[in-house]
């Protein structure tokens, strides 16, 4: 059973993070996953790669993940132990990605003004609650319709239909 609760610390990006940003470029040709999560946000944080923790969270602004459908900019996120991202908006590419890969894209109008880097948060995937454990704050985000968070849940799009249809 996945826990319906997640908590970790916050990075903390702004408007317009695009999949170049996520994932550069001249990475491309890596295709190991945990490879690739080496290199996640090295343009805009190149600290990222070398201090997430299994269990972060990103929290961004608005039209995160736009640019390229490169499903890298995801996998990389994933592999780097992100738990979930937290946007006011996404690329639709990148959040239909997100679902795909296994990862949490939930949208928030309020997180990113109430949370900053480093803040240890706990989000409830059922209710849409985030809490800022630093500074006892509340807000609100989209909970994910149940069947989105129960592809999630089973690690992506693939091991959901392989279950589903008990196809291995």
């Amino acid at each position: 059973m996945i826990s319906n609760t997640k908590i970790g610390i916050a990075w903390c990006y702004g408007n317009n993070i695009n999949t170049d940003l996520i994932y550069p470029g001249r990475y491309l040709a890596i295709t190991s996953p945990l490879e690739m999560a080496k290199n996640a946000m090295a343009d805009v944080d190149p600290k990222f790669g070398k201090n997430v923790q299994a269990g972060d969270i990103i929290i961004a602004g608005a039209n995160f993940g736009c640019g390229s459908s490169r499903e890298q900019a995801v996998m990389c996120l994933k592999f780097a132990g992100i738990a979930a991202v937290i946007a006011e908006s996404f690329a639709r590419i990148f959040y239909r990605n997100a679902i795909n890969q296994g990862l949490p894209a939930l949208i928030s109008s309020k997180a990113y003004s109430m949370v900053k880097t480093g803040d240890r948060i706990e989000l409830d995937m059922h209710t849409g609650v985030l809490m800022n454990l630093n500074t006892g704050k509340k807000t609100s985000f989209e909970p994910m319709p149940e069947f989105l968070l129960e592809i999630v849940n089973d690690g992506g799009i693939i091991p959901h239909l392989k279950k589903r249809f008990e196809l291995g």
